[in-house]
């Protein structure tokens, strides 16, 4: 497969995600503000923070690593010895939930039964959920390394759609069962997840005309199952020394990714109530990470992986996928930087009105406003930092990625006592300065990569963190002509004042999205031809 096919796959893998994700998770986003009227903080911060805690934790330590050493760049594997490796997930998955459960149990302060009931019912249900959505692993490497473009959106997207319709009916009907109710919903989500995918690939095997049986590995749905190789051995070695170098790494960028949620768990330096309103502002201001930057990381980070070779220097590589490579980083490290700059310009004089919207004066009063305009900033550092480490994991040697490690773990401590003093300074702020502090140093570690990378090649890729001094003129007009906008027409003006608000807002970002429209034909040239609308010969399922 050829770098501009395994390009095309990859875009469209990104395009087709980013548009089911924005669709789905809107109308999440709406039954979730529903829901929040009903809620008290308290149970809030136990359910987003702790017991989301313990099941992302569960799934993080038994799965990252072999995702990451499964969909590396290998053209010819025995997918028998990789489905095998893949399936050593559940025995970790149950070994971690039993540990993490317990310590969630035994050693971490227990919430008043009054306030948030059923705690331990809820750390049994999260914990068995983990487990569940890991029986369904192997279905989605292998969907994934086969750039099956929709299957794993859609299974996503109506597995929270129906998870957050049985909360909204449950909160509505039945509030006083507490945690069992987002218990129950959330293992609901697993058990659909991982039927989506077993009901697919039995239906895709079990159809001998399709199409895509030709590019498959397995024939029938017992392939995926465990079973001995014709070359007796049961895993390939190679993967798997390279899961455990992705393990360390994983285990590490865990506690980067989860970092504010550890500090509140272990250290208790907020209480629930605060957990609560937190990890409300974290989520919404995250809410186009998840939208827009994860499937375009996810989709082109298999995209380097096909292309590039871990173990060989540019130079030594075919130059016409070295130079592919290139041109796509630099248009993503472009799209990354417009992305995170409107974010950041147009949040800060938002971030009021947007809270107020959402959850009303629960969220938009106190340090709510404080907390999201410093995650719109926070935003520009995760768009960056999501391409830069999107082509660093991909390009990295084992060698490489082992010594990254080093680099990882002192982050993690830093970002633990960073985290902890700020918080005590300056309360819940100080996690987003300690996560902006430690993505700055993981975007200079990966830039440093990235320009060792292509020294010795006549490609620049970096050149994409450059903006054109008359985009970033618009910018800074637009950042304050909306902050005088805020100050005299938001947001104790009532409805009309804060529609004129909207409509200064649209207007700005309208002229900014016009002017990079103008500035940044490379960038647009890259987006129509790659991010379009599909072929119809390329579709894919």
């Amino acid at each position: 497969m050829g770098s501009q096919e395994v390009l095309g796959q990859a875009a469209r893998l990104a395009s087709s995600g980013l548009i089911l994700q924005v669709l789905f998770r809107l109308i999440t986003f709406v039954l979730n503000a529903f829901i929040l009227r009903f809620l008290s903080k308290e149970i809030v911060g136990v359910v987003n923070v702790r017991l989301t805690l313990l099941y992302s934790t569960t799934l993080f330590l038994a799965r990252e690593a072999f995702r990451r050493a499964c969909l590396s760049g290998v053209t010819q594997r025995d997918w028998s010895q990789t489905l095998n490796l893949l399936w050593l997930t559940v025995p970790l998955g149950v070994f971690w939930s039993l540990f993490l459960g317990w310590v969630w149990l035994q050693l971490l302060e227990v919430p008043d039964p009054h306030v948030v009931p059923h705690y331990a019912t809820g750390v049994v249900l999260f914990g068995l959920s983990a487990v569940v959505e890991l029986l369904g692993e192997p279905f989605w490497v292998l969907a994934q390394a086969h750039m099956f473009v929709k299957l794993k959106v859609i299974a996503e997207s109506l597995s929270v759609i129906l998870k957050s319709i049985l909360t909204a009916f449950l909160v509505l009907w039945l509030p006083h069962w507490g945690l069992y109710i987002f218990s129950l919903a959330q293992l609901f989500y697993t058990t659909v997840l991982v039927l989506c995918y077993v009901i697919y690939f039995t239906k895709l095997l079990g159809s001998p005309e399709s199409t895509k049986l030709q590019t498959l590995p397995v024939s029938r749905i017992t392939d995926l199952l465990p079973n001995i190789t014709r070359s007796g051995a049961l895993i390939n070695w190679k993967e798997a020394k390279l899961t455990w170098s992705f393990f360390k790494q994983s285990f590490l960028k865990q506690i980067l990714t989860e970092g504010e949620r550890y500090v509140m768990t272990f250290l208790n330096v907020l209480n629930f109530g605060d957990q609560g309103v937190y990890d409300i502002v974290n989520n919404l201001g995250s809410l186009v990470a998840r939208l827009i930057f994860q499937p375009i990381e996810e989709s082109f980070y298999i995209f380097f992986a096909k292309v590039l070779e871990r173990e060989k220097d540019a130079t030594l590589q075919k130059q016409e996928d070295v130079a592919v490579a290139a041109a796509v980083l630099e248009s993503l490290l472009k799209l990354a930087l417009l992305a995170g700059l409107t974010i950041t310009v147009f949040g800060f004089a938002y971030s009021q009105l947007a809270l107020d919207i959402y959850g009303g004066a629960m969220l938009s009063s106190g340090s709510g406003p404080v907390l999201l305009r410093s995650y719109c900033f926070y935003v520009l550092l995760l768009a960056i930092n999501g391409v830069t480490e999107c082509f660093t994991f991909a390009a990295m040697s084992k060698e490489e990625v082992d010594r990254y490690n080093f680099v990882m773990l002192a982050l993690s401590s830093s970002f633990l006592v960073l985290s902890y003093l700020l918080t005590r300074w300056c309360g819940s702020v100080g996690f987003i300065l300690a996560n902006c502090f430690n993505m700055g140093i993981r975007i200079t570690q990966s830039l440093c990569f990235i320009h060792r990378y292509y020294r010795r090649s006549p490609h620049r890729p970096l050149a994409g963190l450059h903006l054109s001094p008359v985009l970033l003129g618009t910018f800074a007009l637009g950042g304050g002509v909306t902050a005088v906008s805020e100050v005299f027409l938001c947001c104790e003006q009532g409805w009309p004042a804060r529609l004129a608000h909207i409509a200064v807002g649209a207007f700005c970002l309208g002229a900014t999205l016009g002017t990079a429209f103008l500035t940044e034909t490379k960038l647009i040239h890259f987006l129509r031809t790659q991010l379009g609308v599909p072929r119809r010969t390329d579709k894919m399922t």
